[in-house]
Order: C-alpha cells, then sequence, then structure tokens
C-alpha cells in the first residue's frame, strides 16, 4: 500500500549530460502527470509520462527535469576558411593600390565578422533519452521508496483501526438480546402496574418482545461489518492501488453503523455506534491518501 504524497530525486552525470529529476505529488482522484523539461528536450515528455504511469495510478505529479551540457561539448567553434581568404586578400589589395603595408594578424582576422561562429552540435535524440529515461527511473524508484513508507503507517492506522471496530461490532452483537430481555421485562412490569393484579396475558408479552427482536435485529449488519472488515484487510494487504476501492468500502460501512444506529433504542449500542463512526471517518481519511 502505498501513500498518493511524496517526494523522490535522482541526479546524473554521463557526459554531455548533467541531469537532475525531482518529483513531488498531492492527491487526486485520477492520475495527473505534469513533466517540465527544458525546451530543447521536449521531445522527451510523452515517454517520461509513460514511465511515470508504469509506477503511480492516481495523484497530482509534478516532474522537475533539469538537463544541461556537461562544459561546452555541447558547442562547436566554426572557422569560415573561404570567408577569412577573401578578407586577407581584400586587405592586401587595399595595401597595394593605396601603398600602405599590411600585416594582418591571425587574431585579426578571427576578428572579422562571421570568421568564427559558433554552433550547437546536432543532439543526439536517442542518447539524451536514454539519459533522461535511466535517471528518471531512479527517481521514481525513490519516490516509491518514500511513499511506501508512508503506506506502512497508513497501513498499521488503519489495521488498529479495523480491530477496534471489529471489538464493537462484537460488543453490539452481545448487547442486541440482552436489549431484548430488557424490553420485555420493563413491559412486564408496566402492563402489571397497569393491570395491578389482574391475570398477564403471557403470550401477548411474547408476542410484544418478538415484534421488538425483530425490529432492532442486527445480525444482517453486523454479518456484513464482518465481511467489510475482513475485505479491507485483505485489500490493505494487497499490493495493487486500492484506494478507490477502499473509499467504497468506507461507505458500506457507515451505511451499516448508520442502520445499527437508527435500529437499537439502547443508550449503550448508540455509544458504541458513535465510537464505530469516529474510526470510521480516521479510516475515511486515510483512504483519501492511498493511492
Amino acid at each position: 500500500m502505498k501513500s498518493m504524497t511524496g517526494y523522490g530525486g535522482a541526479k546524473s552525470v554521463q557526459p554531455p549530460y548533467k541531469l537532475s529529476v525531482e518529483l513531488k505529488s498531492v492527491n487526486n482522484r485520477y492520475l495527473d502527470a505534469s513533466v517540465r523539461l527544458p525546451r530543447s528536450f521536449l521531445f522527451a515528455e510523452d515517454a517520461v509520462k509513460t514511465a511515470v504511469q508504469s509506477h503511480i495510478s492516481r495523484g497530482k505529479v509534478d516532474v522537475f527535469i533539469n538537463l544541461e551540457a556537461d562544459g561546452g561539448d555541447d558547442t562547436a567553434v566554426i572557422f569560415n576558411e573561404a570567408l577569412a581568404a577573401e578578407y586577407k586578400a581584400a586587405i592586401d589589395k587595399i595595401g597595394d593600390t593605396l601603398g600602405i603595408r599590411t600585416e594582418v594578424t591571425a587574431y585579426e582576422l578571427c576578428r572579422l565578422q562571421d570568421v568564427l561562429t559558433l554552433e550547437k552540435k546536432d543532439l543526439d535524440k536517442d542518447e539524451a533519452l536514454r539519459v533522461i529515461l535511466e535517471t528518471t527511473e531512479a527517481a521514481l524508484t525513490d519516490f516509491d521508496a518514500m511513499r511506501a513508507r508512508e503506506g506502512q503507517k497508513m497501513f498499521d492506522d488503519i489495521s488498529a483501526r479495523l480491530d477496534t471496530i471489529e471489538a464493537h461490532v462484537s460488543f453490539v452483537e452481545e448487547r442486541a438480546p440482552q436489549t431484548v430481555a430488557e424490553y420485555r421485562e420493563r413491559l412486564t412490569k408496566k402492563m402489571l402496574d397497569i393491570l395491578g393484579g389482574t391475570q398477564l396475558d403471557e403470550n401477548r408479552i411474547l408476542t410484544e418482545a418478538a415484534i421488538y427482536a425483530d425490529h432492532i435485529a442486527t445480525d444482517e449488519e453486523t454479518v456484513r461489518l464482518r465481511s467489510h472488515i475482513s475485505q479491507m484487510r485483505g485489500m490493505i494487504a494487497s499490493r495493487e492501488p486500492i484506494g478507490r476501492k477502499l473509499d467504497f468500502l468506507v461507505q458500506e460501512f457507515n451505511r451499516e453503523t448508520n442502520t445499527i444506529g437508527s435500529k437499537c433504542n439502547d443508550v449503550e449500542i448508540t455509544q458504541t455506534v458513535l465510537d464505530m463512526k469516529s474510526e470510521i471517518e480516521k479510516i475515511r481519511e486515510q483512504v483519501q491518501n492511498i493511492e
């Protein structure tokens, strides 16, 4: 189980490239990956997004890639020999025409326009892409490690809360039959108070108690809650992305708990339902951050 929020990074020096990749993510319902690259390397954007998708299923992910040439190896000095010769010939002609002695140095020729120019060497896109993807993979590995550590903390927290909820379910299962007996006792006492010494109709008492027991029966809800608890334990132990499934399952937890609360007219069960809802809400908050 992994958290949706995380940070990861990696650096690489593979001449002629120096490269750093950083990733950060926050919660999002779906995967939204944004890649920021230097303009001359935008050709790698789709490949980087594909690499991100192979590691992450949902979350808003920002990938920052800083890539530059190591030293000046990406730039070449171009000598325009023909133009330099033209300049030299023109200068010599001026000297001959005007009777002026001319001694032009190579440095002076180099300073003349367009004799020397700087050009960017052709970019080896395949090599650049290899370096980018290799470093991105290292950053993703670091990113996943952090998310897994956060996921383990959430796993421990949810597991503990499931244990608490299960204990509350056990209490409801034990307490519900007692409320029927207490209702029958209260009903009998009330009937005796009303009828005085008149003989009670025991069958009527049993019928009323049976109707009450049927009204407050929570067997179906507690069975389903135990099933949900078992399912959630299996999900959080899975290595697959389970955030959306957990979100749905939490809704089912709330549904069953609310039904128990509406059925049982008992202070102790009502308090237990409130405690369960508190634990479920804390699980729901955790689930919002699970991939």
